[in-house]
């Protein structure tokens, strides 16, 4: 697909249903549910930026690689996608559990379950820091008993390639 074409796609309203971000290699990834994703343009080039807590499994493998994929899926998907955000790929191989097929786009891996599948190639990242936060969002998203905890990282992908089914 036309990369071009990205904002006809109607990220936004996909991402209010929810995506997979999954980064890897086809024989070792890892993938989790996200309900956060920006879709834009920096540098001359059309990206999705994605945030991932340090805490979660995936966070390693978005340290480790140079690509990563955001897939959207249809509603029939919501439970699986439900059950790939709550459990973590440390402890069962979550991506058998659903049923889902893994499947390579690029250098990246995607699902064939995916209705649509986001390539991006990484060209930043960097910790979000908790000092520039409203109070009110830290409160909501990061606050612990003793503090402020798990702040995300931010990662910029340029747009490399779009499948759609």
């Amino acid at each position: 697909m036309n990369i071009n074409k990205l904002s006809k796609l109607n990220i936004f309203d996909e991402m209010k249903k929810a995506a997979l971000l999954t980064a890897g290699t086809i024989d070792d990834f890892n993938t989790m549910t996200i309900g956060w994703a920006t879709e834009g343009v920096i540098w001359g080039q059309n990206v999705m930026i994605v945030y991932v807590r340090p805490s979660r499994h995936t966070y390693n493998y978005m340290e480790k690689n140079n690509y990563f994929t955001v897939s959207f899926y249809d509603e029939e998907y919501k439970k699986a996608l439900g059950y790939l955000g709550t459990k973590s790929g440390r402890d069962t191989d979550k991506v058998k559990d659903v049923g889902f097929t893994r499947k390579e786009i690029g250098a990246g891996v995607t699902f064939k379950e995916a209705k649509l599948s986001v390539l991006c190639k990484l060209l930043y990242k960097q910790d979000m820091n908790e000092l520039n936060f409203p109070k009110e969002v830290l409160d909501r998203y990061y606050k612990t008993i003793d503090g402020y905890d798990d702040v995300h990282r931010l990662y910029i992908g340029q747009i490399i390639e779009i499948e759609e089914k």
